[in-house]
């Protein structure tokens, strides 16, 4: 087995980018006039819960027109056939490491076709529109919202990932912008450990210096590629 067997993989808004997904954030940080902001915070969805809902309404109905690219398809290979650890702790909130065939996988901001209710906490799988107020399964209370965790939130499964990046001997992260903690964080945090970190990314980002190495290009040449070094050095 390769001496890097212990692996956590980072990935960010880049990975599905090529599957023609748009990034969660527009350019010019409006979505239909809205800040963005405006949006994704719990003050927003109790000041407009319809507009929020809308927003996510949108963002799940545009996961029918996209499919995995072949980054996601590499990782699902290695996922499957890696023997030793192996975590790929997700930003994004699609579904298309699932798609793939990958299974270990980590959602931290939450995911599309998910609901949660605010009042028990239960997640329930949902897909279409999520109008405001509707009602939770398991206790019945009208209070199910987006299953996404809004700014000011804390990101889901920290201490799990946390413990995975401790006992990481590789760190890589594909497709982020090394801008967004605590993600931003984590090639530090691998490395404090004595992990190796390897970047892949279009272009260098915020965090690039942090990195033991860095390959810029496509995630869909350079994920398939790194994969199969990988596998064949396993």
């Amino acid at each position: 087995m390769s001496p890097e067997s212990n692996i956590v993989i980072l990935t960010g808004a880049g990975i599905s980018a090529e599957s023609g997904l748009e990034t969660f954030r527009a350019s010019d940080g409006l979505w239909n006039d809205h800040r963005v902001e405006d949006v994704c915070t719990p003050e927003a969805l109790a000041r407009d819960p319809a507009l929020v809902h809308r927003f996510y309404d949108a963002r799940r109905g545009a996961l029918d027109d996209v499919r995995p690219n072949a980054a996601h398809e590499a990782l699902a290979r290695l996922d499957a056939a890696w023997p030793g650890e192996l975590l790929i702790v997700s930003q994004n909130v699609d579904d298309l490491h699932e798609r793939a065939g990958a299974r270990r996988v980590l959602h931290m901001h939450g995911e599309l076709r998910s609901a949660l209710c605010a009042r028990c906490g239960t997640r329930t799988p949902w897909d279409g529109p999520m109008p405001p107020g509707a009602t939770c399964p398991a206790c019945a209370a009208p209070t199910l919202r987006p299953d996404i965790v809004f700014f000011g939130e804390i990101p889901y499964d920290m201490a799990r990932i946390e413990a995975a990046l401790s006992r990481a001997d590789l760190f890589v992260s594909i497709g982020t912008s090394g801008a967004v903690y605590p993600a931003a964080g984590f090639v530090r945090m691998a490395a404090a450990t004595g992990a190796r970190t390897l970047e892949l990314n279009l272009e260098a980002s915020e965090g690039s210096n942090w990195f033991h190495e860095c390959r810029h290009g496509p995630a869909s040449a350079l994920v398939p590629a790194w994969v199969e070094s990988m596998l064949a050095a396993a």
